[in-house]
């Protein structure tokens, strides 16, 4: 903290350290051997003159005392207000390690709410929208959001055009349905075998018969709210390995359309005859193509470079059907590919990350070939 030193006197051949004129008769500031112009002597960080007594000093440079606190001292991007130090006089916060968002400690547990997509906290102006299955979405994820099953049949032909461009074709009809977290949970639950992800399963590839209530009608914006969603039964029959893929309803299409892939994949794996395989060889191989679907999605196509990988063909296939995609919506798609990617868990992270050494070295056919013989991924 420096104080001020306020004259009034006539000093000769003077510079002020502001303007670098004159000082002359008047009014001065007089700062570590430097003499200012009361209106030149001003706060680094907003440009208004200081006329307090007391200011705050970072080398050289002047500042107010609430600038400069300002400026070293974080705000809480869901409160607005200056993180609190805790016990031993520290500035504790939260930091999302993607989209680097500080907030209180305290946020985590006073039902703050946060995406269900996107994982951000709610900020106390920009106010999120509330699913009817009790989730949250942010104003960026409901740009793109999918709500019904109708909507969604397009991005599903999509991918599984995809999957028949790397020559993975998949000759049965799998119904797909959009569903509440609820139906979703209720059809875990029918399911007598498979690994489901904590904390919330998105998606499921179904293997028994069950009736499954789906989204039918979109819901509509009231307020803050999306309310008036219409939903049916629908009995689903086991016509083959596959009964039909369940994705939750209100993700974005990037999210919804890694579900998909994810899914179908396991979809593939089952109707080629691949049984049995544990956890972390089946979820990393599905979250393989999950990841590569994206890639296809969120990374510019380069048409001067040769193809070096099995996606570059349907890559290529499917960009022209692809419309232009805004900055928010590409931002939420390298979200996504980096929670594949440093997912912490043994079977979607481990396995995935063990996936992709194998798919690197020897290509995604050749590791699947390996897989059916062996049951892992070749060293």
């Amino acid at each position: 903290m420096v104080c001020l030193n306020p004259r009034l006197m006539f000093i000769s051949k003077r510079i002020c350290g502001g303007c670098k004129r004159d000082i002359g008769y008047g009014n001065y500031l007089g700062c570590m051997g430097t003499f200012f112009h009361p209106e030149c002597f001003c706060c680094r960080a907003c440009g208004y003159p200081i006329t307090e007594h007391e200011f705050s000093l970072s080398g050289r440079d002047p500042y107010h005392k609430s600038c400069f606190k300002e400026l070293n001292h974080p705000k809480c991007e869901v409160c607005h207000q200056f993180i609190p130090t805790n016990a031993a006089g520290l500035i504790e916060y939260r930091c999302h390690p993607f989209w680097t968002q500080k907030y209180c400690p305290s946020h985590e547990h006073d039902n703050t709410a946060r995406c269900c997509s996107c994982e951000r906290l709610e900020s106390w102006n920009a106010r999120f929208y509330s699913l009817e299955d009790g989730r949250s979405l942010c104003l960026e994820c409901m740009e793109s959001a999918i709500m019904d099953t109708g909507d969604c049949q397009p991005l599903y032909h999509s991918i599984r055009d995809f999957y028949e461009g790397m020559n993975m074709r998949l000759d049965q009809q799998i119904p797909m349905l959009l569903v509440e977290r609820q139906a979703l949970n209720e059809a875990i639950v029918g399911e007598k075998n498979g690994l489901h992800h904590m904390p919330e399963t998105r998606g499921l590839c179904l293997s028994e018969e069950q009736t499954v209530t789906s989204i039918r009608k979109r819901p509509r914006i009231g307020g803050h709210r999306l309310v008036g969603m219409r939903t049916q039964p629908q009995k689903l029959i086991r016509r083959c390995e596959v009964t039909a893929i369940l994705v939750l309803y209100g993700l974005p299409r990037l999210l919804t359309g890694a579900i998909l892939a994810h899914e179908l994949m396991h979809g593939w794996l089952r109707l080629k005859g691949y049984h049995n395989l544990n956890p972390e060889v089946e979820e990393g191989i599905c979250q393989v193509l999950s990841h590569m679907w994206l890639e296809t999605e969120v990374m510019p196509v380069d048409k001067s470079m040769p193809s070096t990988s099995a996606a570059s063909s349907s890559s290529s296939s499917s960009s022209s059907k692809k419309g232009v995609k805004s900055d928010v919506e590409n931002k939420l798609g390298e979200f996504f590919l980096h929670q594949i990617a440093h997912d912490a868990s043994l079977a979607y992270g481990g396995g995935y990350r063990a996936a992709q050494v194998a798919v690197n070295n020897y290509g995604l056919r050749s590791t699947l070939d390996h897989i059916r013989l062996t049951g892992n991924f070749p060293l």
